[in-house]
């Protein structure tokens, strides 16, 4: 009985460390707050709706605008916060980098995408 519960145990933390390494997160394999670092180029466009949208900003935005739910998770994690990202505006950005494939309507936290 010992034996069986110890591998019902072991069977149970692999399934989830294999949950944790095969990305079952928003992002796939990294954290929203990691990838969050890499939209440092949007920092000015998202606190401020006036402000220009750098191409470096653009770039890395329409890489995350193919995945709704990860952007959402960026714009709302705790790394973007810190920084003093405005979600209502950063959700702006790709409607101002003028993309055609943005995810219009896609409901983020109590934000839409526009």
């Amino acid at each position: 009985m010992a034996s069986s519960m110890k591998f019902i145990c072991v069977l149970g933390l692999v399934l989830l460390v294999g949950a944790v390494v095969d990305g079952a997160g928003e992002c796939g394999r990294s954290s929203p707050d990691n990838e969050a670092m890499k939209l440092a180029p949007c920092a000015g466009a998202a606190q401020d709706s006036n402000a220009a949208v750098p191409g470096g900003c653009c770039s890395q935005i329409k890489r995350f605008s193919q995945n709704p739910k990860c952007l959402c998770a960026i714009l709302l994690s705790d790394t973007a916060k810190a920084s003093g990202v405005d979600p209502e505006v950063a959700l702006t950005i790709p409607k101002r980098c003028n993309f055609a494939n943005r995810p219009v309507g896609y409901k983020c936290g109590p934000y839409t995408l526009p």
